[in-house]
C-alpha cells in the first residue's frame, strides 16, 4: 500500500512530485432532521449521527416540522410504503424548498417521511446498516463509515471560500480570518448571509447522497452560538440549531472550560431524551483539544469534569444517552490506556492526517487502533482525508503564503489515472486502518476567484465522482492485513464498560482527586500567577434549554422538554465580571 507523501516508495508520488510540495425555517429544519435518515450522529462538539434517513440519511427520530416533510411519488423501483411516506431507489423526493430529486441508492437503502409519526422508526442507509429506532447498533460488528459536514454550521475559509471571498474587502475595516471576523465584517447582513449558507451548503439531497455513497454516519460540528453568545461575541445566535441539533465544535478554550461544561450539559440533556437518543449517538468533548498548549493535567482534568457533567445529564449504562468522545490531543492512542478506567461508553477520537504528520504511514494506524480498541474501548478516526500534502486554497489559513509545488495538486481536473489510482490507495489504506471513521469533509464549496473548488483531496463528494474515493467504502476491508501480525488483529470484543455493559460508570474512587477541576496548572502556556488572571466563571446563571421541533401534522406529539434529567439542576456557569 502507499505510504506518506514523504515516502519515496510510492512511484506515482515520485512521478507527480507530491513529495516535493512544502509542506431555517421549520420546514427546512424538519426536512434536514428527517433526511439524516438512516445515518447515526456524533455530538462532539462535533456531533455524530447515525444515518437513518427519515427521509434516509438522517433519521426520523430527529425530524422536525411537518411543513418541511418530504413527499414522494412512485418511481420505477420505488417500493414506497403507505401514502408515499417511504421509498427506495427510483422514488421521487420533494425537498423543503419544493425542488425534487430521485432517490438513488444501489445498496438497498430506503427513506421514511411520515408526518403523522415524526418519531417513528427511520430509514436504512444501506441494507447492512441498522434501521435507526428499530435495529440495534452492535459495536464490534457494525462499522462507522462516515463523513464530516465541515463548513456547514461552523464555517471554515477553505471549505466555503465563496462565503469568505465576498467579505475579504469590506467597509468595516475587518481583516477576515475566521467565522468571528467574518461575522463582524458582515455587519447587518449577518443573519441573511448565514441563514442562506445554512440552507444551501448542505441540503436534504446531500444526506441522501451520503447514504448512496455507502456511508452510514455523519459528524456535524456546531458552535456554542447555537445556544447563546455573551458580551461582544459576534456570531449569529440560535439559527444553526434550527438546522441541526448536533455538536459543539467551537468552544472557547480552557479559560472558559466551565462555560463549556454548561453547554455540554444543555446539548446532552436534549439529545438524551427518548425522542432523539437513537439518532445522536456520540457527543464529542471539544474538537482537537490543545494538549501541547495546555498540558496533560489540564486536558484530563477537563475531560473528567465533562464526563461527570454529561453522565449526570444522561444517566449510565447502555441506552442512556450518547457515547462520549474524547480527542487524543494528537498524542496517539497508547497514552490514554487506563484513563477513566471503568467509565461508561467513552470513545477515543483520533485525527491522523498524512498531510501534517512528520513520518506518516497509515498502515501503522491499524496497529495502534486495534490495540486501543482491545484495551481502551471504541476508537474512531473522527477526521482524516486523502491529502498527502497541505496544498489547497486557504487550507493553511487565509493569510498563509502560497506553497511551492502545489499547482499540480490544485489542478485536479488534469489528474491522470496513475495519480487518481495512487490517491485511492491512500484512501483505502486510511479507511481500513481506522476501521470506524469520518472523512473530512463531505464537500468543498467553489471559490469565486478560482471558478471551481480547491483542496480536492479533502473533498469526498468530488473524489467519489472522480475516482480517488471508492464507490463502496467496504472495498477498504482487508487493505492493511498485509502489515498486521496475527497478534495485532482486533476480534470485535470491547471491554464491557466501553459499550455500557457490566460495571459501566464505576470509576476508581481516587479519580476525582487525581483530576481536580479547575486544574492547578495550565502548562506550558500559563504560570500559576497567570492562571489567576484568567477570566473565571461561577455557577449562578440561569440554565437554557434547547427547543424541540414542531409538527403541523402531529401537533400533539410529545417532543420533549429539552431536559432529560430533572435532577440535573446546578445553575449555569456565567462570568463573574458580567453577572446579570
Amino acid at each position: 500500500m502507499l505510504n506518506s507523501a514523504n515516502n519515496n516508495s510510492s512511484p506515482y508520488l515520485d512521478r507527480a512530485g507530491a513529495a516535493t510540495a512544502d509542506g431555517a425555517s421549520k420546514a427546512k429544519r424538519s426536512k434536514l432532521l428527517k433526511i439524516v435518515l438512516g445515518v447515526a450522529a456524533i455530538v462532539a462538539i462535533a456531533v455524530a449521527i447515525a444515518l437513518a434517513l427519515i427521509f434516509t440519511v438522517g433519521k426520523k427520530k430527529s425530524s422536525n416540522s411537518a411543513a418541511g416533510n418530504g413527499s414522494a411519488t412512485t418511481g420505477p423501483n420505488g417500493g414506497l410504503g403507505e401514502s408515499g411516506t417511504s421509498g427506495k431507489a427510483g422514488s421521487l423526493v420533494t425537498m423543503a424548498d419544493g425542488s425534487t430529486f430521485t432517490y438513488n441508492n444501489d445498496f438497498g437503502g430506503d427513506w421514511v417521511a411520515d408526518p403523522s409519526k415524526p418519531f417513528g422508526n427511520g430509514g436504512k442507509a444501506q441494507e447492512w446498516s441498522p434501521r435507526i429506532g428499530a435495529e440495534e447498533w452492535k459495536w464490534g460488528e457494525h462499522h462507522i463509515r462516515g463523513v464530516n459536514l465541515g463548513g456547514w454550521l461552523v464555517t471554515e475559509p477553505f471549505i466555503c471560500p465563496g462565503l469568505y471571498e465576498k467579505y475579504v474587502t469590506n467597509d468595516r475595516g475587518i481583516t477576515v480570518l475566521d467565522e468571528w471576523t467574518l461575522s463582524q465584517a458582515m455587519g447587518d447582513k449577518l443573519a441573511e448571509e448565514m441563514e442562506n449558507h445554512y440552507k444551501t451548503f448542505i441540503t436534504e439531497k446531500d444526506f441522501a447522497d451520503i447514504a448512496a455513497a455507502g456511508l452510514n454516519w455523519v459528524r456535524i460540528p456546531i458552535g456554542f452560538w447555537a445556544i447563546e453568545t455573551m458580551n461582544d461575541e459576534p456570531f449569529l445566535v440560535g439559527t444553526s440549531w434550527t438546522y441541526f441539533l448536533k455538536a459543539m465544535h467551537g468552544v472557547m478554550g480552557i479559560a472558559n472550560a466551565q462555560r463549556t461544561l454548561t453547554y455540554l450539559r444543555i446539548f446532552t440533556e436534549f439529545v438524551s431524551q427518548p425522542q432523539y437518543k437513537d439518532v445522536v449517538q456520540i457527543v464529542g468533548i471539544v474538537n482537537e483539544i490543545l494538549w501541547a498548549t495546555i498540558g496533560q493535567e489540564a486536558v484530563q482534568s477537563f475531560y473528567y469534569a465533562a464526563y461527570e457533567a454529561i453522565r449526570e445529564a444522561s444517566g449510565t449504562g447502555a441506552g442512556n444517552g450518547p457515547f462520549i468522545a474524547i480527542h487524543e490531543g494528537f498524542q496517539g492512542p497508547a497514552i490514554w490506556e487506563g484513563f477513566l478506567a471503568g467509565s461508561d461508553r467513552v470513545v477515543l477520537d483520533q485525527h491522523p492526517y498524512l498531510a501534517f504528520m512528520g513520518d506518516p504511514n497509515s498502515t501503522q494506524w491499524a496497529i495502534a487502533t486495534n490495540q486501543s480498541q482491545s484495551v481502551f474501548g471504541v476508537t474512531v478516526g473522527g477526521e482524516f482525508s486523502t491529502a498527502i500534502n497541505n496544498c489547497g486554497l486557504w487550507l493553511n489559513g487565509m493569510q498563509s503564503d502560497a506553497i511551492a509545488g502545489c499547482s499540480v495538486w490544485d489542478d485536479w481536473a488534469s489528474w491522470d489515472s496513475s495519480v487518481i489510482d495512487g490517491l485511492k490507495q491512500v484512501t483505502l489504506a486510511s479507511m481500513d486502518a481506522l476501521q470506524n471513521f469520518f472523512f473530512w469533509t463531505w464537500r468543498i464549496g467553489n471559490s469565486t476567484t478560482l471558478g471551481t473548488s480547491s483542496s480536492p483531496m479533502w473533498h469526498y463528494q468530488l473524489g467519489l465522482e472522480r475516482g480517488w474515493i471508492p464507490k463502496d467504502p467496504r472495498e477498504a476491508i482487508g487493505h492493511c492485513a498485509q502489515v498486521l501480525g496475527s497478534s495485532q488483529i482486533f476480534d470485535g470484543s470491547f471491554p464491557a464498560t466501553a459499550t455500557g455493559g457490566a460495571g459501566a460508570g464505576t470509576l476508581d474512587p481516587t479519580a476525582s482527586a487525581s483530576h481536580p477541576f479547575p486544574p492547578a496548572t495550565i502548562s506550558p502556556s500559563f504560570s500559576g500567577t497567570q492562571i489567576g488572571l484568567l477570566p473565571t466563571y461561577t455557577p449562578t446563571g440561569t440554565l437554557k434549554t434547547l427547543a424541540g421541533p414542531t409538527f403541523t401534522a402531529a401537533p400533539s406529539v410529545a417532543v420533549g422538554s429539552g431536559w432529560n434529567n430533572p435532577d440535573d439542576n446546578e445553575p449555569a456557569y456565567v462570568s463573574v465580571y458580567f453577572l446579570p
